[in-house]
């Protein structure tokens, strides 16, 4: 994206006359490397860059996405800060780079702030997925040595939150989790809900090995068991309603997301209920636009979510969405999906049964989907968040 274009009208200047400040952004999350907190960061960074005239950004990059940041603004300055996530480096070095940059606000869009962090800043929480679903299914780690890391990380968020000068929440659901878990004001945490953007498309060889010349049911994202993608397997294999147009003998469950250890031990437990389940890996967002484009419904059948972009994109290809009736899903779909109850397989079996069978259903869901789709923009989050770092420059 070209981050020097305008982005609509920009803000007005943060302090009209003043000396710019100097904000900071940790983007080593930036791009596909971050996944869902890579596009986030990257849009946050992006948008921002483009609305505001008036200040300077130093961005925080790792090496593997330093060049994919692409500035030639003098207001722009890029620091290589390459320190892992979530380690002790992150902690103890990654201040002193802040430091000696002397800025006026830093912004850290993930939990994980230095607990030494040397600058007033603001902080963005997608979920408390680790504090809700504390389970070593979640981790490769030993027992004793998740424990020691959940505790870390309990430490660490919560030391993110009650240091924070504004915590910036991706949804009601999640603002309200902050809230109890934490014990803080309402008032000093503000809902920016994400944006939506349609994928560009490269077209895929439908008839060659890996096309997608069958009919099939789609879900995109990764494998950690709160994503509840094993009782979607189970349940699928249990399908037996024939489609609009046809019987289900060639219907296949197509998992998109990135090979890891949650992925490889899904494939294994996918073995002992259906051959019909195709996992394509990674797919970059160019070709995962055909996979959208092609399906005849979008599943998510997960416990737990802060937001749930993947089904907001399924939308705005035209797919329609059977979801989860949990945690934000209903506040972020409103009527725009059809949904069930992820710990009921018989709910969520009769939910995507009677998406296959009614092309009127489908339509129906697809029109909705646009229309709330409409609701979330990248621009408008980018807005907020820097009303928020305007208000706080001011002190």
């Amino acid at each position: 994206m070209d981050i020097e274009k305008p982005l609509k009208s920009p803000l007005p200047p943060l302090l009209k006359g003043a000396k710019p400040k100097r904000i900071g952004i940790d983007a080593r999350f930036y791009g596909p490397v971050g996944k869902g907190l890579g596009r986030y960061t990257q849009e946050i960074v992006d948008n921002i860059i483009g609305l505001d005239r008036e200040n300077d950004y130093v961005i925080f990059l790792r090496r593997e996405n330093f060049s994919e940041l692409k500035s030639s603004s003098p207001r722009v300055k890029k620091v290589l800060a390459d320190i892992k996530w979530y380690g002790l480096a992150e902690q103890i070095i990654l201040p002193f780079y802040i430091w000696r940059e002397h800025l006026d606000l830093m912004h850290w869009p993930h939990f994980n702030v230095p607990i030494m962090c040397p600058v007033k800043f603001v902080v963005t929480i997608h979920d408390l997925i680790l504090i809700k679903f504390p389970t070593v299914r979640a981790t490769t780690l030993g027992p004793l040595t998740y424990k020691i890391k959940n505790l870390a990380y309990k430490l660490v968020i919560s030391s993110a939150v009650k240091r924070a000068k504004k915590v910036f929440a991706v949804s009601e659901y999640t603002k309200n989790d902050v809230v109890k878990q934490f014990k803080i004001s309402p008032d000093k945490v503000v809902v920016t809900y994400e944006g939506v953007a349609e994928l560009a498309k490269t077209p895929l060889d439908k008839g060659g090995e890996g096309g997608l010349n069958f009919p099939y049911l789609l879900y995109v994202g990764n494998a950690y068991p709160h994503k509840n993608l094993e009782g979607l397997i189970k349940v699928f294999a249990q399908i037996k309603a024939p489609l609009d147009k046809g019987g289900v003998g060639g219907l296949k469950l197509v998992l998109v997301g990135k090979e890891d250890y949650f992925y490889s031990r899904l494939k294994q437990y996918a073995k002992n209920f259906s051959e019909n389940i195709i996992f394509p890996g990674y797919v970059p967002d160019n070709e995962l636009a055909e996979f959208y484009d092609n399906a005849l419904a979008y599943v998510f059948p997960s416990f737990y979510e802060g937001f749930g972009l993947p089904p907001l994109e399924a939308m705005a290809h035209g797919l329609p969405v059977v979801s989860s009736n949990r945690a934000c899903l209903p506040e972020i779909f409103g009527p725009a999906a059809l949904y069930f109850n992820p710990d009921n397989e018989a709910d969520m079996k009769n939910k995507i049964e009677e998406a296959l069978r009614d092309e009127k259903l489908r339509e129906d869901l697809r029109n909705r989907g646009y229309k709330q789709i409409k609701k979330y923009s990248w621009h408008d989050c980018a807005e907020k968040t820097l009303e928020m770092y305007k208000d706080l420059l001011l002190f």
